[in-house]
């Protein structure tokens, strides 16, 4: 595991893990022709732009591990996803899944890795949960006893059993989803490409679904998970390590807890009744808290402000402390969470002071 220090290094940096290695990345880039109109097609029809969709990706990802990919819209996790999938042939570097180069070995990779396509219209919606199943294993080459034990398995893998013979146009869209990952699952894949496969479900449904992930997918099935996601909840509870991927660079790897320890301050807040401005001013000057912004005025006379306080949470007892030997009375103290945007932000920002970019 890296440190939190190197967590944010270059990927050149990053540790290559003890255990095995599910998928090995190594100086992967890979660039596309940029469109162009028709004017400019005819004024300059020689002419060729390009855009670096991946640049120098280094990574390793441990066998069975729930690894997510985090960046905003264009960062180039899609390429990422159609090149392991070999979909997509990389420009320069190597990619190798469960010891299979996806430039000169792609049907075997394709037998090792699936991609789960989170789109329900792929699915035959007047076909029962298992006839769909069936289908697919036929697909497959799945045949006989062998196809029906496996299809009830995967059905009680993913908690559809006693739903299997009905209507698929009649599933939720958490049912759905649980049967795309059945039907993936068929082919025995030992590394899965989610592509944020919560993005249609309702809160309740995406937290069912998650656990769903980690408890029955990660643990009982061995699978090495690569998530693209832009949700908190996936990413802090669900993923084991997380990539940070700016304009196809990866510019940050490590535990989730990694990452906001080393660009996160320790943000706080406080509602508090008493005048704090004399021991505030005494704790900045001691450099021991900053307040952040305006405090909010709350119902009877409380108010919120909001601290950056150094130190965990020692240092924030040490603040409490010294408010109340002020006579400030303290109703409450909790550590901010940190918002995925904030983490990806300041992520960029550290990246960009370190770089000298």
């Amino acid at each position: 595991m890296t440190s939190a220090a190197s967590a944010l290094t270059a990927p050149a940096l990053v540790a290559t893990p003890v255990a095995e290695t599910s998928v090995s990345l190594r100086g992967l880039s890979k660039s596309f022709a940029k469109r162009r109109g028709w004017g400019q097609m005819i004024r300059q029809p020689f002419q060729r732009e390009h855009i670096r969709a991946l640049r120098d990706v280094t990574c390793d990802i441990v066998g069975g591990e729930f690894f997510g990919l985090l960046g905003p819209n264009g960062a180039g996790k899609t390429t990422l996803f159609k090149t392991l999938a070999t979909l997509v042939t990389p420009d320069e570097g190597t990619a190798i899944v469960c010891g299979h180069d996806v430039r000169h070995a792609p049907a075997d990779v394709r037998r090792v890795l699936a991609p789960v396509i989170a789109d329900e219209r792929s699915l035959n919606w007047r076909l029962s949960a298992r006839e769909n199943m069936r289908l697919y294993a036929a697909l497959n080459g799945l045949r006989g006893r062998a196809a029906l034990d496996r299809v009830d398995e995967l059905l009680t893998l993913v908690e559809l059993q006693e739903a299997s013979e009905r209507l698929v146009g009649a599933f939720s869209s958490g049912m759905k989803q649980r049967l795309l990952l059945a039907r993936t699952l068929l082919a025995s894949p030992r590394v899965l490409l989610l592509d944020e496969p919560t993005r249609s479900l309702d809160p309740i449904s995406a937290r069912s679904f998650r656990t769903f992930l980690r408890q029955e997918i990660a643990i009982r099935s061995g699978c090495t998970v690569l998530l693209a996601t832009h949700s908190a909840d996936e990413a802090f509870d669900l993923c084991d390590r997380v990539g940070v991927l700016h304009q196809g660079q990866l510019i940050a790897v490590g535990t989730t807890s990694e990452l906001v320890s080393t660009v996160a301050e320790e943000r706080y807040a406080l509602w508090v009744k008493g005048d704090t401005r004399a021991t505030l001013r005494d704790l900045a000057a001691s450099q021991i808290a900053v307040v952040v912004g305006e405090p909010v005025d709350e119902p009877n006379g409380w108010v919120r402000i909001e601290l950056d306080i150094p130190g965990g949470a020692e240092s924030a007892a040490d603040v409490v402390a010294a408010l109340a030997r002020a006579d400030v009375r303290v109703a409450r103290c909790e550590r901010m969470a940190l918002s995925l945007a904030d983490l990806l932000e300041r992520t960029l920002q550290r990246y960009r002071r370190e770089s000298h970019v």
